[in-house]
């Protein structure tokens, strides 16, 4: 692949997510809960595999919101009208992100429980 195509691929990639951070209130909520928690990892001096694992749940919400805004953003272009298939499909997306927000919190339970507690 010639390296402007790359070029463009990663300017296409990051005008959408300039685009939900600037315009999704979930997304800013789940950035600024990374930031704290970075900070926290490095508060408590985390180890390699415990960053590793951090990094990863965080990467897991944010491209869970990117992916319910983009389903969202589809579903109100083909059916801006309610239809009953276009709700199930929107609460479907929230679902997921629900659910790897849920585990966020499962791993964040282990990362940082021992330590918050000391």
């Amino acid at each position: 692949m010639p390296v402007m195509r790359v070029l463009a691929a990663f300017k296409y990639a990051m005008a959408g997510i300039t685009y939900c951070v600037r315009r999704e209130r979930h997304v800013k909520i789940h950035l600024a809960a990374a930031i704290v928690a970075i900070g926290l990892a490095w508060w408590f001096d985390f180890s390699a595999i415990e960053q590793a694992v951090l990094f990863v749940t965080i990467a897991g919400v944010i491209t869970a919101e990117l992916f319910n805004t983009a389903l969202e953003t589809i579903v109100d272009k083909v059916s801006p009208e309610f239809h009953p298939l276009a709700k199930v499909a929107k609460d479907a997306a929230a679902g997921a992100v629900l659910v790897q927000a849920i585990a966020a919190l499962g791993v964040g339970y282990v990362l940082f429980g021992d330590k918050l507690l000391k």
